[in-house]
């Protein structure tokens, strides 16, 4: 009897104890990040978070159960802009020391929910991935590899985003808001230009991972692929700006290793599902594809970069003087020529200053503009509009006297028509000026 009386009491004891137990972790924020064609929402944890997780039809849902954890945010505040996402609240939980959140959906969609450790500016994070696996692009370029006269097209990548937020400068800036800012003002001045447009990577703040922004850009058959970043280093004295492309090795410069680094620790903030998804034959078939053809990549890439520096050391200094040359996932793409344009030192009190200037981000954009076109005008691809006028068109170099309106009666022509085929905006030649006589 007195076992057994013991063993009474010590259930009791037990019972009121564990009611006394509350649980340990929490919601610190909630991070909703839409994309074209995906969401991601990343939960803020107090501690690492043990989860579980089921679809729910009719309506459709999503029900992810966070153990050990209790309620400590309110969900109605979160700005949620995302298609894919009515409503984020909370459920009956398993038991009193869990929470239920419940995503009402608009659609049927994949998902993908993983937990990351902490990796600084960031805590622990459970990353819920909600739409299709990869982010579609849009289909505003469509063409075969035979068609003529087609636009030349120019993949523009915004560095970071989302998760991302890139290097952060002396003064809080966010790498990820300098270069969407400028690819946005270089995509203006391409989509401006006739036989040309831009084929935007990232058009908003969200993550892609490096791996697939090549692959956005060889989905939108882009010519060529400049991705844009601000640079950043351990000490604020570097400055400059500089241009990267592939190189097959590991880089030789401790800057090169840096960049290098950065990526990973990219990766990290912005969530590794895409790299434990990939697998041995995607591997082998992609590097069989780089040896097929990265050869006359990098030899086109290494011109066009020397043109980018050739206008950027009119506007800002240049931390190197001919380009540099790392190992970066995002500029992989075997059959597009790649470069990555650091605009300038963001880790430099000056140097952040002026990222944060318009102006002077608009100097970059033209500066890459012009280079841009300037080498297309030089070696037009194939099937192109500017290929087509290469072999059709005149020239005619000005001479002291002549004027536009002149060469356009001279060779019966419209000064319209001069002015498009020559990209000018205003009337003004200048003498040796070499334009393009159409037909």
């Amino acid at each position: 009897m007195a076992h057994k009386r013991i063993y009474f009491w010590l259930t009791l004891l037990l019972a009121f104890f564990s009611s006394l137990v509350v649980a340990q972790n929490q919601v610190d924020g909630v991070r909703i990040w839409p994309s074209p064609s995906n969401t991601r929402v990343v939960f803020d944890m107090q501690d690492a978070p043990e989860f579980t997780y089921f679809p729910l039809q009719n309506p459709t849902r999503l029900v992810i159960d966070l153990a050990n954890t209790r309620k400590s945010l309110d969900f109605s505040k979160i700005q949620n802009d995302s298609k894919l996402i009515k409503r984020l609240r909370y459920s009956n939980a398993k038991d009193k020391n869990a929470i239920r959140v419940v995503f009402d959906l608009t659609e049927a969609v994949d998902t993908q929910i993983f937990a990351l450790p902490p990796t600084a500016p960031y805590g622990n994070r459970l990353v819920i991935d909600i739409g299709g696996k990869s982010d579609s692009v849009s289909a505003n370029v469509k063409r075969s590899d035979q068609s003529e006269n087609r636009d030349i097209v120019v993949a523009i990548d915004a560095g970071h985003g989302g998760e991302d937020p890139g290097s952060i400068g002396y003064s809080g800036s966010y790498e990820k808001n300098v270069t969407l800012s400028v690819a946005k003002m270089l995509a203006d001045r391409i989509n401006k230009t006739p036989g040309m447009k831009a084929a935007m990577i990232r058009t908003g703040d969200y993550y892609i991972h490096p791996n697939k922004r090549a692959d956005m850009a060889r989905q939108r058959k882009a010519d060529l692929f400049v991705s844009i970043h601000a640079d950043a280093y351990t000490t604020p004295q570097p400055s400059g700006a500089s241009v990267w492309v592939l190189s097959m090795r590991r880089a030789n410069s401790e800057l090169g290793r840096w960049l290098e680094n950065s990526e990973k620790h990219s990766e990290l903030l912005g969530g590794a599902a895409e790299v434990i998804q990939d697998t041995a034959s995607e591997r082998y078939l992609t590097q069989a594809l780089l040896d097929m053809s990265m050869d006359h990549s990098i030899s086109t890439s290494y011109e066009v970069s020397r043109e980018v520096l050739k206008e950027m050391k009119q506007i800002t200094k240049l931390h190197k003087s001919v380009p540099q040359a790392a190992s970066l996932a995002v500029l992989t793409s075997p059959d597009i020529p790649s470069i990555l344009v650091e605009t300038g030192f963001i880790s430099n009190k000056a140097e952040e200053k002026n990222l944060n200037w318009a102006k002077f981000r608009e100097d970059l954009a033209e500066a890459m503009y012009v280079a841009v076109q300037r080498y297309f005008k030089r070696m037009p691809p194939d099937g192109t509009l500017w290929a087509k006028n290469k072999r059709d068109n005149r020239t005619h170099k000005v001479s002291p006297g002549e004027s536009l309106s002149l060469l356009a009666q001279r060779y019966n022509v419209p000064v319209s028509q001069l002015k498009a085929a020559n990209n000018l905006n205003s009337d003004m030649v200048r003498i040796g000026q070499v334009l393009t006589i159409p037909n």
